[in-house]
């Protein structure tokens, strides 16, 4: 998971492990949203948005990834540091990335995001303004590894 917030017109990650991804496990019979949700209301108050962005393998298991959206001001303990830019991790056309980095999972959620933001009603409707003016810069690529 991805906590960002909002600080003086900057996107930034906080939450409750400061700046990294929040990892946590679930249990094969729980919904990943439901879990997602419920641990950040219960830690930080009710999110603006949960949403899971991509899924991978790694540490034994699939990765879901998701990105949490808080309301500003909220949490304001947790530490954070502003979003900075990142490469895509790339594929090839019919493999997986050989590498990806926490940056790079973040760089394609926001972007992700970033397309919600324009086409998607709820997105739409829960983020604020200055959500959607700072994702602007966020834009799909497309895909360049094409046989």
């Amino acid at each position: 998971m991805f906590v960002l917030r909002m600080r003086s017109g900057r996107p930034e990650l906080a939450g409750p492990c400061g700046p990294d991804p929040w990892y946590i496990e679930v249990a094969a019979e729980d919904d990943p949203v439901e879990v997602v949700g419920r641990l950040s209301r219960n830690l930080m108050g009710e999110p603006v948005l949960v949403h899971s962005t991509s899924w991978r393998r790694a540490r034994g298991a699939v990765v879901l990834s998701f990105v949490v959206v808080n309301a500003d001001g909220q949490a304001p303990q947790l530490a954070g540091v502003p979003i900075s830019r990142a490469e895509l991790a790339r594929s090839g056309a019919t493999t997986a990335a050989s590498t990806i980095a926490a940056a790079q999972v973040l760089e394609h959620g926001l972007r992700h995001l970033a397309w919600l933001a324009r086409e998607d009603q709820v997105v739409i409707g829960a983020l604020s303004e200055e959500w959607k003016q700072a994702l602007a810069e966020y834009v799909p690529e497309p895909f360049r590894n094409i046989l």
